[in-house]
This record gives C-alpha cells, structure tokens and sequence, in this order.
C-alpha cells in the first residue's frame, strides 16, 4: 500500500516505519525538514508545516495514499489542516490513553466515544487530555468512524526516550537527590517503543474501527520501580516533600487498560515484567 505516515523520524516512530517496509509497503515520510532518521529500507519523503494548510495543500495536492498515519496529531487544528487538504482511503491517528477522565484497572474504550466529544476547533491546549480528544473528534468530520483509527497508549518507555521520565528515578537515586512521590503505591501500564510502533504498523494491515488501547499486559507500582533501581545501583531513594516532583505523580487508582480489542484482530501484546527491568537496568548502567 502507499502508506503516508506524519512524522515518524524518532522515538517509535522509527520502529514503526521499519515495520511497514518490512512488510512491503511504500513508506512516505512527511515531516518539516528537519529531522532525519536511518531507517531499514527506503522512504520517500515530502516536507510541510503541519499546522499550516497551504503548505500540506502545495506538498499533496493530486496525491493519493491507501493510508495515513498521524503520528503528531496534537490538536483539532492541526487534524483540520492535514485531512482537509490529504486524500487516504484509511486514517490512524495516534492518539493517547489520556483521552479517558478517570484513573482505573481495565480500562475500555468506549469509556470515551470519539463521536459524542463537542468538537472544539483549537490549537495545541496546556490540557493535553482536552487536546489529544479534540484531535480524535476533528477526524470525524472528514472521514467516516469506520475508515478511523484511534491508537491510545498509556505512557511509551524505551532506550530512546527523549523524555527522561523513567530515567527520572534512576538518575534521583544515583545522585542521591530528593525526590517527591505521591503515589508509592499505585500501579500503572506501559507500552515499550518497539511494540507501540509496531503496532501501528500492523493496523495498517489489520484494520480496526475507531477507537483501540495498546499495552503491555500487567502493571507495575511506582514503588517497585524505586525499589528494584535502589537494589541495582546500591543506594537509598531520599523522599521527601521538598524534594523534584517525580513525573508519575497524581495517579489515584490502579491505572490499566484493556486490549481485547487488540487481540480481536489477532495482536497480542507482550507481558510487562518481560522487558521493564531490563530497561531499568540500562538506565542504571548508561
């Protein structure tokens, strides 16, 4: 298939593009120009400011795609933009786990109906829950519920993540500096880099009607996280109210989702403890 995918160039953006070419699909990138990749094939690519229509309008117009994955969709503005002036028979945005308004185990996904959001046409919002469901909404006024996908995923941890929040604990506790955490004792899911994008990927062959969660199996409390680093580099964690706000803080319940959905089509996410502490440890040894 022709295949456009929206950003892509880092993160599990990059395990996502070398499985849709392992898979023989002709993989487009679109991104500003700035940011390169090596990935496992070739790519075309074509360059455009996401946030500005006139531009997505000169770099696709006349062009067809079987399939676009938004891998930046961050608010309905920026949906507008891209499918008002892009073609594709199927869209997968990637959305977030964020979009739900409470904090439970299992969560499913019609906890949030894309379609029964009010749609609010807005630029990227500080409330990124309010932002991340306006951008799934904005989709529905361009395609049909049916030719959409949703992808929600709890936080993405990896060897590459640019955003240092596991890291947090490990690099706190090596320093020895104070660290304030407010929620020891709650459980939480995470998805690793390589399965969330590979994952998208798959749904380009697999297709899923609005809405799916993606997660490992099992959860993980902020506390086994603390106590497993300060096993592995020797030291005590120092916690007190003074101390760095840790990134998970504000969790109130158990915090996991369900992917039946995921398995209905036939993917089946790997189980937690299989690679969390193996990630703590790279963490510990960088």
């Amino acid at each position: 298939m022709k295949i456009l995918v929206v950003g892509g160039t880092r993160f599990f953006g990059i395990p996502m593009v070398n499985a849709l070419l392992s898979a023989g699909h002709d993989v487009t990138i679109a991104t500003r120009g700035n940011a390169k990749a090596d990935f496992a094939g070739e790519v075309k690519n074509v360059v455009f400011d996401r946030t500005d229509p006139e531009s997505i309008k000169r770099a696709l117009s006349g062009l067809k795609y079987d399939v676009i994955i938004d891998k930046i969709a961050y608010g309905s503005n920026d949906v507008k933009a891209l499918l008002e002036n892009a073609s594709c028979d199927r869209y997968i945005q990637m959305s977030s786990c964020s979009v739900y308004h409470e904090d439970h185990a299992d969560i499913r996904e019609e906890e949030f109906i894309t379609k029964d959001n009010p749609l609010k046409w807005q630029d990227r919002l500080p409330d990124y829950p309010e932002t991340k469901r306006n951008a799934e909404r904005a989709a529905l006024e361009f395609m049909d519920e049916a030719s959409c996908t949703f992808v929600r995923y709890p936080v993405v941890l990896g060897e590459n993540d640019y955003t240092g929040r596991l890291r947090f604990y490990v690099d706190h506790i090596r320093n020895g500096s104070p660290m304030y955490v407010d929620d020891m004792d709650r459980a939480m899911s995470f998805i690793h880099e390589k399965e969330a994008g590979e994952f998208i990927a798959y749904l380009a062959d697999h297709p899923c009607d609005g809405a799916v969660n993606g997660c490992s199996n099992g959860v993980i409390k902020i506390s086994e996280i603390i106590d497993y680093a300060e096993k592995k580099i020797g030291k005590t964690a120092i916690l007190c109210a003074s101390g760095d706000a840790a990134p998970y803080n504000g969790l109130t319940d158990t915090l996991s989702f369900n992917t039946e959905k995921a398995r209905g089509i036939g993917y089946t996410f790997s189980n937690l403890d299989s690679w969390i502490y193996g990630l703590i440890d790279y963490y510990v040894e960088a």
